[in-house]
């Protein structure tokens, strides 16, 4: 398995991320929303890719995050943009639960 480039951070307890309520955080300067579907936890950039608005303000069903502005959709375990008026996919990044703790793996940035 190769090594993913970038750096774990620890950013919220399991008991702090309700299922099916995203939860916002953020990491340096990335703004990121933490999801868990069924005790499964997932992380997406917190910024719609087509109106800025906070994807944790937005509505999560099953494994989809809408925006809270225009409605656009969101797979939050691929990030593809599924309706419109978004067109821009989302970035994600991997997870993992240390020690109780959700960690949210940063890529290197350049």
């Amino acid at each position: 398995m190769e090594e993913q480039a970038g750096r774990w951070h620890a950013v919220l307890k399991e008991s702090e991320v309700p299922d099916g309520d995203p939860v916002p955080c953020s990491i340096d300067d990335v703004e990121i929303a933490i999801y868990r579907v069924d005790d499964e936890y997932f992380a997406t950039s917190n910024i719609c890719t087509h109106a800025q608005a906070l994807l944790s303000d937005g509505f999560l069903d099953g494994h989809l995050i809408e925006c809270p502005i225009h409605g656009a959709c969101f797979d939050i375990r691929t990030g593809k943009a599924m309706t419109s008026p978004a067109e821009i996919d989302l970035e994600t990044f991997p997870t993992r639960v240390r020690g109780g703790s959700i960690e949210v793996l940063i890529p290197a940035r350049p």
